[in-house]
């Protein structure tokens, strides 16, 4: 039987945070992050910035948990946001099974996929916690086992994806207390077909300074 895919609302909010504040390190000195931005945000869309040109750019950020290396880890079970590496990346390709709702890999109108692989050493509860502090305990406290950032571009993505996600198993995911089906697709493949496609590495340590 597959097994559900592990989601979480802080491990993407904690993602999401830790993008945010390497755009702002690096891309711009003005970003909005869906949750504390006043402004309306679009479907699929968790973080906009402006960039040097002026001209605004949109991001749409997935968090996973799965690049973790420590089979001890991997099996506690107070550790939600450290699992084993699979080496895949996780698309939604539907929000909810019930109504057919179209996932974020399909209407999602960002520019760009911030794939971001989050590993944590710290029970969920933990995490939420630490998203109640300021970005200085935020930034010290949280216990990043691993981190690895992946930029898609996400009209090139979205294209591929039309044409290629039959081909690889669907699996099931909980998002908001509704089911939903994600396609597992191997880093290889996104990596080496997607034009534009970027990685950028670990980012995490530089924003603790």
């Amino acid at each position: 039987m597959l097994q559900p895919i592990v989601h979480g609302d802080a491990l993407h909010e904690a993602a999401e945070r830790i993008v945010a504040r390497h755009i702002l390190r690096g891309l711009s000195r003005d970003v909005q992050r869906r949750g504390k931005s006043p402004l309306g945000f679009d479907r699929g869309v968790d973080i906009t910035y402006v960039e040097p040109s002026g001209k605004r750019r949109t991001v749409k950020v997935k968090a996973d948990p799965y690049c973790g290396a420590d089979a001890t880890l991997v099996a506690d079970r107070d550790l939600p946001f450290y699992r084993a590496d699979t080496n895949s990346l996780a698309f939604e390709a539907v929000a909810d099974t019930s109504t057919r709702e179209p996932g974020w890999m399909i209407d999602s109108v960002a520019n760009d996929l911030y794939y971001y692989y989050l590993a944590l050493e710290q029970g969920e509860e933990d995490v939420r916690a630490l998203l109640r502090e300021p970005d200085a305990e935020f930034f010290s406290e949280l216990q990043v086992a691993a981190d690895d950032l992946i930029v898609l571009p996400m009209e090139k993505m979205r294209e591929w994806f039309d044409a290629h996600a039959a081909g690889y198993p669907p699996r099931p995911v909980h998002v908001g207390g509704k089911p939903a089906w994600y396609r597992l697709v191997p880093r290889a493949d996104v990596l080496g077909q997607i034009p534009g496609a970027q990685v950028v590495g670990s980012v995490f340590s530089e924003l603790q300074t």
